[in-house]
């Protein structure tokens, strides 16, 4: 039953409900007079579609995310659990980098299979043409590629922030043993020189007091911290009423009630490489027209920014080049459709790398701007000849 009436008060929300009830009776409806020749393909293509996604993401997440993730923990010391964590942060950026490898070998293997077993040649001798049988099919690109640039605007950048925010504050909180009196920990440099010494004289809840801190990381300069609080955060420390000592051609001493410093967190700056996937595309627009000129690498961020929108099109893209693809002539009685979509999607990273490799060191914003959009320039023209020909070859 869906709630038509509209009252003074929760208006929207009756509106919005009736909304909801009106676009699912419009999909059912449309679903219950859908041609049994769609349901037939699209049953086929969504059960492989899962399959890859599946398939893909594991293999990604094996070969890249996670060891990545091991490799921190292994060298910042970050514990399994919160490890564990942005493990699963990083399940939507995964996530949409398959769904256009999902779409392409969901879309390979159904064609080629119908097309093996002589089902392709009935319906043409039925009237059905290739351009009719590919229509679901397209449909359902058009479909998960709204769904990927969905992901990757809403979900993404908050998962992508939170995985860095997660490992900041572990990498602050390792060092900080609970409920502990009088000790130091220290932190070397690359030589394995003493850069700064930390003495606390007790820790209870997360929070040092009576802190004193040895800073040794400026040639030629000595500085000496001492507050009576100190805590860590995801952006760096925070101390409470303390001083400054600095010591070198002469001594300065100042005095602040709050002070933030990032102490200890190397890791950041691994992690800010990352910093234009936090943003949507909206947000990452407005930074690069405030922050553009100041930028020590701008090509990086604008390619990320078209590339936010270019990365979802690449699923319509799989299926233009994919349909003809997968149409197997007679002579050939194997299936041939995942050794086609493994090439094809090798052939698109490969021209993607490259692409975006030549467009990071390119002082050209022209090359730039369509250093995201080379890949699929290319897979279009290709995949729109292949169709033609296909279409008025076979047809």
């Amino acid at each position: 039953m869906c709630v038509k009436e509209n009252f003074s008060e929760g208006g929207k929300f009756h509106a919005l409900t009736e909304f909801v009830c009106n676009l699912y009776k419009s999909l059912k409806y449309k679903y219950n007079n859908m041609k049994i020749l769609d349901k037939y393909i699209l049953g086929q293509v969504i059960a492989m579609f899962l399959m890859g996604v599946f398939v893909f993401s594991t293999i990604i997440f094996a070969s890249d995310v996670f060891m990545t993730l091991i490799k921190q923990i292994a060298k910042f010391g970050i514990p399994f659990k919160i490890a564990f964590i942005m493990i699963l942060l990083n399940i939507p950026s995964v996530i949409v980098l398959t769904i256009p490898m999902g779409v392409l070998l969901s879309t390979v293997m159904t064609l080629n299979k119908l097309s093996l077993s002589s089902e392709i040649t009935v319906m043409r001798a039925c009237g059905i043409g290739l351009n009719r049988i590919a229509k679901p099919i397209f449909i359902f690109a058009i479909i998960m590629s709204l769904s990927s640039f969905f992901i990757n605007e809403s979900v993404v950048p908050v998962m992508t922030k939170q995985s860095k925010d997660l490992a900041l504050w572990a990498l602050g909180q390792k060092n900080i043993p609970d409920g502990k009196q009088n000790f130091i920990f220290k932190e070397l440099n690359d030589n394995n020189v003493l850069k700064r010494l930390f003495y606390v004289g007790s820790c209870e809840k997360k929070t040092l007091y009576n802190v004193t801190v040895l800073d040794n990381s400026k040639p030629d300069t000595i500085q000496i911290l001492q507050a009576r609080e100190g805590k860590t955060s995801p952006d760096g420390w925070h101390f409470k009423k303390g001083a400054v000592y600095t010591i070198g051609n002469e001594l300065n001493t100042s005095l602040f009630e709050t002070m933030d410093v990032k102490f200890g967190l190397d890791l950041s700056k691994e992690l800010n490489k990352n910093v234009a996937k936090e943003m949507n595309f909206v947000k990452l627009f407005k930074y690069l027209v405030k922050n553009g000129k100041t930028l020590e690498k701008p090509q990086s961020y604008i390619i990320e920014l078209f590339d936010k929108i270019a990365l979802p099109l690449t699923t319509i893209v799989f299926v233009l080049v994919g349909v003809p693809l997968a149409i197997t002539p007679p002579r050939v009685r194997y299936n041939r459709g995942f050794l086609f979509s493994i090439l094809l999607i090798f052939a698109y990273y490969v021209i993607r790398a490259l692409s975006i490799s030549f467009g990071e060191n390119s002082e050209s914003m022209i090359i730039v701007a369509l250093a995201a959009w080379i890949p699929n320039i290319v897979l279009t023209i290709w995949g729109v000849w292949l169709y033609y020909k296909k279409v008025y070859t076979i047809s």
